[in-house]
């Protein structure tokens, strides 16, 4: 390795045991696409000496075939490794680095200045402490520059270096440099930094990235390494109180039972009180094991095992706290959202929220507002497209313990992931709980969803009529309707036509409507279950995420989806309300079939067609399944 240290040859021992007390800084370079991110921590590497000989040999001979400085080093061969990246001369993934100097240890990420990438960069700003936002002097703050700065800010790094960047190619005027300095101060003094330090640079020519450049004579403050050797940052994780999620229950034995995960925040010490978060239960820490032995201290970052004093329930996912500063607790609570996939955000649409080692199905409540990453003004909207961010409300299936992000990054934060694919499609941080988390209880009835189905003599259920317009779910379930009602049972039919006169009026066919018109139609379902009544819902619901939603509402056997399996060709023949017709000359938007999805049930418990069966037959198909399945004979449940 080209870095030189007397230690590492005389006394390699002495030399890690000086590294491992150094203090540590995590920063992100960011900015916009060619502002010389990777350039610059490139030169870092070079001028620290934290370059291996065979990455030497190898960053001299990329840079006479690849490199853009005519052969001579391109310090940003250094970080960009994919070749993707070396082809489009771009940075696509985040890049992570260690170095060191004599003062202080840095990891640092290299982020993507793209807006697409924009997911990456976020990624990359989660546990950083200081952000470096490059601006290229010629073209001074550009778009890229206040999204970053918003992001960076909404991810709660507090201290910011302005790094005007590639002064050599405007003969280092200060005029310049102060421009950009001023206009930056102005878009950014509501964003909450605790320190802003600017400092004009040229990278590739090392103006002050080490030493003072002399061409800079007006300039008077700190290079970079030095400012970034220096610049005191808050001891976050440690000085917060101590959090730990569960992630594994450890029972080896019948003699030991321990809790094992990494500490999010804080410290804990044998003897100190903690609490579950969940149950309310305390009690205290016995021993702290670690596969090196036990400790009498561990703090934020360290994987270990908690033994309590007490045998307590404790699983999986919940979170031990410190006794006398415990987090909330609630299953709705408002949060920022930084929306990270092509599929845009649907409000009321169930995804999962993982919190730590939380997980749980939840919804967008409600969009409150989007903010305009350059402005910052907010602004209305029902969606959140790639990169934009939003306030929102979260209801979640269960009561999930956090800390508002701004008084703790670790315990705060949280990923959206959708249900189907597993993707990651947003990143969350925690605003503060709803009040009416904590104000509403659920009242219990003596008379219960059992007894009424007694009373009726049937089983209570919903029949989910889905298919596409004209596929006959209307006429389908009109004549089942009919059948129960002749065998005397009680009944109730909410059609999705029927249902836009009312309940659902101020709603359009957009997707984000079409996802709240399912969320209130399957509550409304839900409330006619529960009244022992079998209850056919009969619409188009094009989205398998919703139709799930509504089947998540109910009991594992209360749910029963019919599937109307009509072609398209079939339904646009008949046209019965004349609306292919219209979808086809572009009259209507965003009709399903036409130009937006129908996902097909894949696991339907009943299908029928309409195309080769009379109306009347699938209905007598339909109810024979009910008689099979339990709903419409005598019942007698444990009431």
């Amino acid at each position: 390795m080209a870095h030189q240290s007397e230690l590492i040859a005389d006394d390699i021992l002495g030399y890690l045991k000086s590294q491992e007390e150094k203090s540590l800084l995590r920063f992100i370079t960011c900015g916009s696409v060619d502002d010389g991110k990777s350039t610059l921590i490139g030169r870092l590497l070079w001028d620290s000496k934290m370059i291996f000989e065979d990455q030497l040999a190898a960053l001299e001979s990329d840079s006479r075939k690849v490199g853009t400085q005519g052969g001579e080093i391109d310090f940003a061969l250094l970080l960009d490794g994919l070749q993707a990246e070396r082809e489009q001369g771009i940075t696509i993934d985040v890049a992570y680095r260690f170095f060191s100097t004599d003062k202080r240890k840095f990891i640092v990420a290299d982020t993507p200045g793209h807006e697409q990438y924009t997911r990456n960069m976020a990624t990359g700003a989660s546990t950083a402490d200081v952000a470096v936002i490059l601006i290229d002097a010629r073209k001074g703050i550009l778009t890229q520059t206040r999204r970053h700065s918003f992001i960076t800010s909404l991810l709660g790094i507090k201290h910011v270096v302005l790094a005007v960047n590639k002064m050599d190619l405007v003969d280092y005027d200060q005029a310049t440099f102060d421009r950009i300095v001023t206009e930056y101060q102005e878009f950014a003094k509501d964003l909450g930094y605790a320190s802003i330090t600017a400092i004009p640079l040229s990278a590739l020519r090392g103006d002050n990235m080490i030493e003072a450049s002399p061409n800079t004579p007006w300039y008077s403050g700190p290079t970079l390494l030095a400012h970034l050797e220096t610049v005191q940052v808050e001891q976050d994780a440690i000085e917060k109180p101590f959090r730990l999620p569960v992630q594994w229950v450890n029972r080896p034995n019948l003699d030991f039972r321990g809790f094992s995960g990494t500490i999010a925040s804080g410290r804990i010490k044998p003897g100190d009180e903690i609490i579950v978060t969940a149950s309310g239960q305390t009690s205290t820490v016995k021993e702290i094991v670690t596969f090196d032995g036990n400790l009498n201290e561990a703090i934020a970052g360290q994987a270990v095992t908690l033994t309590l004093a007490d045998e307590i329930d404790i699983s999986r996912g919940d979170v031990l706290a410190q006794a006398d500063a415990k987090p909330d607790f609630a299953d709705q609570f408002e949060a920022r959202i930084i929306w990270m996939h092509d599929d845009h955000l649907l409000p009321g649409r169930p995804y999962l929220i993982k919190m730590g080692a939380q997980v749980t199905n939840a919804q967008i409540s409600d969009l409150k507002y989007k903010v305009n990453v350059n402005t910052l003004e907010h602004m209305a909207g029902k969606t959140l497209e790639l990169n934009e961010v939003g306030i929102a409300n979260i209801s979640a299936d269960k009561a999930l313990a956090f800390d508002p992000y701004d008084d703790n990054r670790h315990s705060g934060r949280f990923i959206i992931i959708d249900r189907f694919t597993n993707a990651t499609v947003g990143a969350g941080m925690v605003n503060h709980s709803l009040r009416r988390a904590t104000n509403i209880k659920w009242q219990e009835m003596d008379i219960n969803k059992q007894a009424r189905a007694y009373q009726k003599g049937q089983k209570s259920a919903v029949l989910w009529f889905t298919g596409l317009s004209g596929a006959g779910k209307s006429t389908v379930a009109n004549m089942v309707e009919k059948k129960l009602h002749a065998m005397g049972k009680h009944t109730y039919t909410l059609d999705g036509d029927n249902v836009r006169h009312g309940l659902n009026k101020d709603l359009g066919f957009t997707d984000a409507d079409r996802v709240e018109n399912i969320r209130r139609v399957g509550e409304t379902a839900k409330l006619f279950v529960d009244a022992g009544v079998i209850t056919l819902v009969s619409f188009i619901s094009p989205f398998k995420s919703e139709r799930q939603l509504a089947r998540s509402l109910v009991e594992k056997d209360e749910f029963i989806e019919v599937f109307i399996d009509t072609p398209l060709e079939v339904c646009e023949q008949r046209d019965v309300k004349g609306l292919y017709k219209k979808a086809r000359a572009g009259e209507i938007a965003n009709f399903t079939g036409i130009d937006s999805p129908y996902e097909k049930p894949e696991n339907a418990e009943i299908v029928v067609s309409t195309a080769d069966q009379s109306a009347e037959q699938a209905a007598e198909i339909i109810v024979a399944k009910l008689e099979e399945f339990g709903v419409l004979g005598a019942w007698y449940p444990d009431i």
